[in-house]
């Protein structure tokens, strides 16, 4: 029997969410997140720490970059160890020995990424196990169910997620069980307990407009504390999905906070910031660091790049993170061709910094109102989702 998380001793069971500055020029704006496990500061991108833990990186240095907030994935926690044994330890973030902001999906993504090892019906989603093939079963009430029990501050509902291209009948058909699956999930989330965290509600309707501003006012009209953008990301042109970003966007309340699930490059952080999204996660900059590729401001460095072999020069000149003030691109080329665990620690550790850094400065620029000439600056490097 999963049972809610334990009580935060000493925490604020208080969400609140407010906009602190607007950009001049766009639906960009500076926020406050308020959560029981801290505030979080707005536009912020989340590492992933899909099984708890970001790859290659501890929780101390996490907290040396400053990472406010972490994604975890309750399909791969459902599956390994199990909510009842986190649950057992005194919930995730004492389990993973993280005392700041966690968000959980619901595993939605997961489970219909596996197009051959799935079945969906009204009910939820049969689906086997990734690990030993074992049969499993996730409903929008177990969704939620396990995602109390890992007690993250915020828990998504469980939505359809689409593949690339998908016809309007389909995405008609995923919208509208997404939104019926999101009011169980919201009846079943008010039938507990505890009430420190906050439930999103999800956006889908594939790569048609009408669709998407269509499930934002329901979603709307059912009112959750905050709204997730899903479904995109997905193998879509990076405009295509700029678009419907910007029509999702338009529907859901200013007052509330918004997620944009799953990307993405440099560039992309910025335009979807310009749109009005308040939340990002994606694996590209860990995902991309244990393959040597490296962001800077300057554009890409591929570590692994004989050119690299005698360069004395840090990944990035304009860099500040402890990675750059200390090494070489000719090192960390020999730690990758020599298979050492350490390349993957540097270089994880260079581009988290660089993505939240970033962040840093497309909050300043917000302020200052020179998100343009930052986003122009991006641009220069060709960092965007159609590369």
């Amino acid at each position: 029997m999963i049972h809610g998380p334990p009580p935060m001793s000493g925490r604020s069971n208080h969400f609140r969410f407010e906009v602190v500055a607007r950009d001049r020029n766009s639906c960009a704006r500076v926020g406050r997140l308020c959560t029981p496990h801290g505030v979080v500061d707005t536009p912020v991108f989340m590492p992933v720490g899909t099984a708890g833990t970001v790859k290659a990186m501890t929780q101390e240095g996490l907290e040396a970059l400053d990472a406010q907030l972490l994604l975890a994935n309750s399909y791969h926690l459902l599956l390994r160890p199990g909510p009842e044994v986190i649950q057992e330890l005194g919930g995730l973030h004492r389990f993973m020995g993280w005392p700041r902001a966690l968000l959980t999906d619901s595993g939605g993504f997961q489970v219909f990424s596996m197009n051959t090892i799935r079945k969906v019906s009204e009910d939820g989603v049969t689906f086997r196990s990734h690990l030993d093939g074992s049969q499993q079963f996730l409903s929008p009430e177990k969704a939620i169910q396990v995602q109390v029990a890992l007690g993250a501050d915020l828990i998504m509902v469980l939505d359809e997620c689409l593949a690339y291209p998908a016809s309007r009948e389909k995405a008609r058909q995923s919208m509208e069980l997404t939104l019926r699956w999101a009011k169980r999930c919201q009846a079943a989330f008010a039938k507990q307990e505890f009430t420190g965290q906050a439930l999103f509600g999800i956006v889908q309707g594939g790569t048609y407009t009408d669709l998407r501003r269509e499930c934002a006012r329901r979603l709307v009209e059912t009112d959750f504390p905050g709204y997730a953008i899903g479904g995109l990301a997905v193998g879509e042109p990076a405009a295509l999905s700029y678009e419907m970003t910007e029509a999702s966007v338009d529907e859901l309340p200013e007052e509330k906070p918004r997620y944009l699930m799953g990307v993405g490059y440099p560039l992309d952080l910025v335009e979807y910031t310009r749109r009005g999204v308040d939340l990002m996660d994606c694996v590209l900059p860990t995902r991309n660091a244990r393959n040597g590729y490296l962001f800077t401001r300057s554009g890409v460095v591929h570590t692994r790049n004989s050119a690299y072999a005698r360069d004395g020069r840090p990944i990035d000149e304009r860099c500040a993170c402890a990675v750059c003030r200390r090494y070489s691109r000719a090192y960390l080329r020999h730690l990758f061709n020599a298979g050492e665990i350490l390349a993957a620690t540097l270089a994880t550790h260079h581009n988290l910094f660089f993505y939240l850094d970033l962040m840093r400065r497309i909050r300043q620029a917000i302020r200052e109102g020179t998100l343009d000439a930052l986003a122009g600056e991006l641009k220069e490097t060709g960092e965007s989702a159609d590369r």
